[in-house]
């Protein structure tokens, strides 16, 4: 089977340049891939090619992160409610209006932020360690969060810097990937994360988006209560040793959407790093009895 070639393209929101990945025929159904903290669509580069031969993937870097436009915090509020707003109005701007959405971590309240906004246009939902349940935190990983939410002052501040720095964020990488997968971990992921994350003006676009984490939280029930209310089809990915979005965040969608599908894998936050076509045949087998796909 040939592998279809990855585009790499942009397109301007608001004055905004987005730049995003996009792979698979025109005409096949939509698969929109929202990253989290603090990568890119970068973190797709194993998944999109796996899938492109039945769907049109299509993967943005949000404001401010990887390759798409970062204004200065003085200049763009850094919310959830506007990055929401943002990747509303990008799927406009390409013509999708029915997708399935994978979301993880930041893509999580930014995806489901999409569904209560538009629930027609919302065909499936992957969860890939993307949390919408209390019971998902984990406990340690969030506190110097919590802190800063409940407070935002430079006490609070410089322990969540610490997890944009390198060792911050390869701790992210590797935490919870048991032994035998350590070596399908690539450097280059977290090196690249890094090096991003210390651009100038990332200071305030990070710190922005950490302080708002609160609005999600306030979104759970209206989350949860979409998910009952639609019984939108969910397959939860879940990397069963993420010490941030821990299981217990994958097994609450049973909770509100009897027919959800939960798999736990055993590796980390970053799943694709170890598991890629493992989570690839689990949506391909997913979306295919769950949503109408092409021949």
């Amino acid at each position: 089977m040939s592998v279809l070639p990855i585009h790499h393209r942009t397109v301007t929101v608001r004055g905004h340049e987005i730049f995003y990945r996009e792979a698979g025929p025109a005409d096949a159904p939509v698969l929109l891939l929202l990253h989290g903290f603090p990568t890119s669509s970068r973190m797709f580069r194993d998944l999109i090619p796996l899938l492109a031969d039945r769907y049109r993937l299509i993967a943005p870097d949000h404001l401010g992160f990887g390759r798409s436009a970062a204004p200065d915090a003085a200049d763009f509020s850094y919310t959830f409610a506007e990055l929401a707003a943002l990747t509303s109005e990008f799927t406009e701007t390409l013509g999708l209006d029915r997708f399935a959405v994978y979301i993880q971590d930041y893509g999580a309240p930014i995806g489901l932020r999409l569904a209560l906004a538009h629930p027609e246009r919302i065909t499936a939902i992957v969860s890939q360690n993307g949390n919408a349940y209390l019971e998902g935190l984990g406990a340690d990983a969030w506190a110097p969060v919590l802190a800063l939410i409940a407070e935002r002052t430079p006490e609070t501040e410089a322990p969540v810097r610490a997890i944009r720095s390198l060792d911050g964020i390869r701790w992210q990488y590797e935490t919870g990937v048991p032994a035998e997968y350590r070596d399908l971990l690539d450097p280059d992921a977290w090196e690249h994360d890094a090096a991003l994350m210390a651009r100038e003006g990332q200071d305030g676009i990070q710190l922005g988006l950490i302080a708002d984490y609160g609005s999600n939280f306030a979104l759970y029930p209206a989350f949860q209560e979409y998910f009952r209310t639609s019984q939108v089809p969910l397959l939860a990915v879940w990397g069963e040793g993420d010490q941030v979005f821990v299981p217990a965040g994958a097994e609450a969608f049973r909770g509100d959407l009897p027919d959800a599908e939960v798999h736990l894998l055993p590796t980390g936050h970053f799943a694709l790093e170890t598991h890629a076509p493992q989570v690839a045949s689990l949506i391909g087998d997913f979306l295919k009895r769950r949503v109408p796909v092409r021949p």
